[in-house]
C-alpha cells in the first residue's frame, strides 16, 4: 500500500470514530439516557421487555452485525479505490444516522404502532454506541471473511432470532416499511 492510501486509511478509521463520538454527542443532546434506567449495565439482555435496546447487547445486535456485512458489500461497490478505513467512515456514517434516526419520536412512534416493540422506548446511548460497534464488527468480519462464510454468518443470525424473539433484520424492515397484521399476531404470541 503506497504513503497516500495508507495515510487515507489512517485517516479514514479516525473519520469514523470521531463520527461515532459525534452521534454520541447528539443522542445526548436528543436527551437519551446514558443507560438502562433501571440503573443496571447488563453485557447481554436477552429477555424480550423493557430492557431492550438498553443494555450492550441484546438479540437485536445481530441485525447490526448485518447491517455491517451489508455495508461492507456496498463499500466494496461504490469505493472500488479506496483503502479500508474510508469505507468504514462511510458505513459507521450510515449507521450513525440510523441510530440518530431510531431515536427521533416519528421512528419511535412507529416502532410501537407497527411491530411488536409495544413499549419502545428508544435506545440508551450505551445501546447506541454498542450498535454502532456491532456493525463494525460485522463491517470488519466482512472484509476478513470469505464471501460465502459472511453470507452463511447472515442466514444463521436471522434464522436464530427468528426461532428465539421471532423477529430480525428481514421482519423488522417489512414490519416498519409495510406491517403486516399476521406477522405482528404471530410476533407477539411469543
Amino acid at each position: 500500500m503506497s504513503r497516500s492510501k495508507q495515510a487515507r486509511n489512517r485517516r479514514g478509521f479516525l473519520i469514523a470514530a470521531v463520527i461515532a463520538i459525534v452521534a454520541g454527542v447528539l443522542l445526548y443532546l436528543m436527551a437519551r439516557p446514558l443507560i438502562c434506567t433501571c440503573g443496571r449495565v447488563e453485557l447481554w439482555h436477552g429477555a424480550l421487555d423493557s430492557g431492550n435496546s438498553q443494555h450492550i447487547a441484546d438479540w437485536y445486535s445481530l441485525s447490526h452485525v448485518i447491517h455491517g456485512f451489508l455495508f461492507y458489500a456496498a463499500a466494496c461497490l461504490l469505493m472500488r479505490r479506496q483503502p479500508m478505513g474510508p469505507r468504514l467512515a462511510l458505513a459507521v456514517a450510515i449507521e450513525s444516522v440510523w441510530e440518530i434516526l431510531e431515536n427521533s419520536p416519528i421512528i419511535i412512534d412507529r416502532y410501537r404502532t407497527a411491530t411488536i416493540a409495544l413499549g419502545y422506548r428508544g435506545d440508551t446511548i450505551l445501546n447506541s454506541m454498542s450498535d454502532i460497534g456491532m456493525m463494525t464488527i460485522g463491517f470488519l468480519f466482512a472484509a476478513r471473511a470469505p464471501t460465502a462464510v459472511t453470507v452463511l454468518a447472515t442466514m444463521v443470525m436471522e434464522l436464530a432470532a427468528l426461532y428465539v424473539i421471532r423477529d430480525n433484520l428481514t421482519l423488522n424492515i417489512l414490519m416498519l416499511g409495510w406491517p403486516i397484521e399476521a406477522i405482528k399476531t404471530w410476533q407477539s404470541a411469543l
